[in-house]
């Protein structure tokens, strides 16, 4: 066996979240991906991550208001054939090109209801209090709910399931008279769940008909279908739609059953938004390791310290999910839920994205996950051009190409600093970054002798001219006010490559 330096060093991966919340809904987002697989490939993605693309409530429903986990725009059901996101044909093409491309695809799994019922239901109720569910708000009493799924337009077909009242925990209308509220569903073994987090007293309950994951016939249906999709599409992974809000006891069972019928590396990674980080590595260690997290509490430093005059960058860490567990951190800078005019909306201001790009994806911490709106822009009431001056797909190969070895930070000024990776035996080139968020910025960094007498230059073309690197292995690099620059030697491998001129015309083609 050879020694560890002459082992290859595994490439760097990426992760793309390949939708924004105000994609239009013309049923052509599959074949959008399906154009932009090669050109996200050549840029350095590695994973893509789906839209929930179950059939929804309506047709204009992203799928987090889910009708039918089993129908992936296979049949004529709520209003239409299709998804929003395209015919179950179309994303099959997805998944063959994303194979032949050697991108895997992740999918968004909203496991905690069910929306858009076929009929009501009477069922024995207590409303709760909206803000502690735990405690009874009425005397029990009858209502009619929205809580018979059939299924008509499917059928049997891959699963015979159907959803009735005592699949559920808890609905919010009644209606017989049209009020709402939240009804805790009365009956043998019911009851919110007691592996959920706290918020809300039992964060169990959080839209529409709440899935009872204490019902044999449901675990056993999700369990199915996991294993199912998984096998359907050849997917690599899955992103869980709010993991706080239901049942931990039900999630590690299901995440055990996928991997033993489908293989250990199936990744999860699940939305869990808190400002604690170690409220989410506690969460992790209930989860036995099992799973990653989206680094709630980075975007929350990045968001504050964008909006904050002369913020001290030295702290852009502190309390966050990658410095205390950074294996288990997927890192971002927006995506649907935080994007503008979204519940969760934690802006970050335009200048500071390329900054805040640059710390996920270039440093060896976390698993980066670049957004569809920041690389193609924003649709909708909010629209906006992609961010990052149209250069974040130059951020993202730099990392295929350049962000490896050893890491040395330079933090000596609180509005002006930097970081080195000094590369590999097998990938030299290595990379200095410097960023500010007041004026220009220079600092002294060590890249290391075996680049003594090189020529490096910014990548982004941001900061113009050369540094070359002394005898010691130091340069003086240098970055505009208010923004990032990323020095390579000008000769590296790849170099050719930069500016990509990625093209973000993705709805002109369509």
């Amino acid at each position: 066996m050879g020694s560890d330096e002459q082992q290859p060093t595994p490439d760097n991966h990426t992760l793309f979240q390949g939708f924004e919340w105000n994609v239009p809904a013309d049923q052509k987002h599959w074949k959008r991906l399906i154009a932009e697989i090669p050109k996200l490939k050549a840029v350095g993605v590695d994973n893509v991550w789906l839209p929930p693309g179950c059939k929804a409530a309506s047709p204009e429903g992203n799928g987090y208001d889910i009708y039918d986990l089993y129908d992936l725009g296979e049949f004529d059901q709520k209003g239409q054939r299709s998804t929003k996101w395209g015919s179950k044909e179309e994303l099959l093409e997805l998944c063959k090109v994303a194979k032949e491309n050697g991108i895997g695809l992740f999918w968004d799994a909203v496991l905690n209801h069910k929306a858009g019922a076929d009929n009501t239901e009477k069922c024995r109720v207590v409303e709760v209090d909206n803000n502690d569910r735990t405690n009874e708000a009425s005397e029990p009493y009858e209502i009619e709910g929205w809580l018979g799924f059939d299924f008509p337009g499917r059928g049997d077909k891959y699963s015979s399931q159907k959803y009735h009242w005592e699949h559920f925990s808890g609905t919010d209308y009644n209606q017989a008279n049209e009020k709402k509220a939240i009804y805790k569903i009365l009956g043998d073994n019911k009851g919110w769940s007691a592996s959920v987090d706290s918020e809300g007293g039992n964060a169990d309950y959080m839209m529409f008909a709440d899935i009872d994951y204490s019902h044999p016939e449901v675990q056993a249906d999700v369990k199915n279908w996991g294993v199912w999709i998984t096998k359907e599409l050849g997917l690599k992974g899955f992103r869980l739609d709010a993991v706080q809000h239901f049942s931990e006891r039900f999630t590690n069972e299901w995440v055990d059953n996928l991997r033993d019928e489908c293989g250990n590396d199936i990744f999860i990674v699940g939305e869990f938004w808190s400002g604690d980080a170690q409220l989410m590595c506690d969460w992790l260690e209930d989860m036995h390791h099992k799973f990653a997290l989206y680094d709630s509490p980075l975007l929350n430093n990045f968001s504050q310290l964008s909006k904050t005059p002369d913020a001290d960058l030295r702290k852009i860490f502190d309390g966050t999910l990658v410095s205390l567990n950074p294996v288990s951190a997927v890192t971002v800078v927006t995506n649907h839920d935080t994007q503008p005019g979204q519940t969760v909306e934690t802006p970050v201001e335009g200048f500071f994205k390329p900054l805040a790009y640059a710390l996920i994806l270039l440093r060896q911490e976390g698993y980066p996950c670049p957004f569809y709106g920041d690389l193609y822009g924003l649709q909708g009431e909010h629209a906006a051009p992609p961010s990052c001056g149209g250069q974040l797909a130059d951020l993202i190969l730099a990392r295929k190409l350049y962000a490896y070895g050893a890491q040395d930070d330079y933090r000596d000024d609180a509005n002006c600093i930097g970081f080195v990776r000094r590369g590999t035996w097998d990938k030299v080139a290595g990379l200095a970054c410097v960023m500010s968020n007041t004026g220009p910025g220079e600092i002294r960094m060590a890249v290391g002798e075996m680049h003594a007498g090189e020529k490096w230059t910014d990548l982004l073309g941001w900061e113009q001219g050369e540094v070359e690197i002394d005898g010691e292995g130091y340069g003086v690099f240098r970055c505009p006010g208010t923004s990032v620059a990323v020095w390579v030697r000008a000769d590296a491998e790849g170099r050719e490559r930069f500016p990509t001129n990625f093209d973000a015309e993705i709805y002109s083609k369509a």
